[in-house]
């Protein structure tokens, strides 16, 4: 498996949100992202860290920074979870998982001391030019997006 480094251009994606509207990387240039990809919707690790993630959402916007979550959920699923937690930001739904192989957020992981293949729960900062800016492969949810947070200031 691939891992995306720092100064490296990210892979392109076009995904659609939670609403079926298409979100493409290139439509965002000139924006700093902060993408995140997570295992499935409305599960205890996804919930606390996309919870996380919202409860900062107003600081990541301070700093002129857009939050995507990416998960092989569907759109309804997403829209649930979403709503659910009362979330800000886009759910990006990615059921084939081609846009989490390329940012080497899927393929083989230990889970419970058994290899598996699923989804890594990864997170990249994407510059306003397209180039990665941070990499973050298997992190741990609790306690991530203030990590992330704290690497953009």
């Amino acid at each position: 498996m691939a891992r995306l480094e720092p100064g490296t251009r990210a892979p392109a994606l076009s995904l659609p949100n939670q609403d079926g509207v298409t979100v493409s990387l290139g439509d965002l240039a000139g924006e700093r992202v902060v993408l995140y990809f997570y295992p499935a919707d409305d599960t205890p690790g996804c919930t606390t860290e996309a919870c996380q993630f919202n409860d900062l959402f107003a600081q990541f916007r301070g700093l002129s920074v857009r939050v995507l979550g990416v998960s092989p959920d569907s759109l309804a699923s997403h829209r649930a979870f979403r709503e659910k937690y009362g979330l800000d930001f886009d759910l990006l739904s990615d059921e084939t998982r081609a846009v989490m192989e390329r940012y080497g957020a899927y393929g083989e992981k230990t889970l419970y001391g058994k290899k598996v293949v699923g989804v890594i729960r990864s997170t990249f900062v994407i510059g306003p030019d397209g180039s990665i800016e941070h990499a973050f492969y298997g992190v741990r949810a609790n306690g991530h997006a203030e990590r992330v947070l704290a690497a953009l200031r």
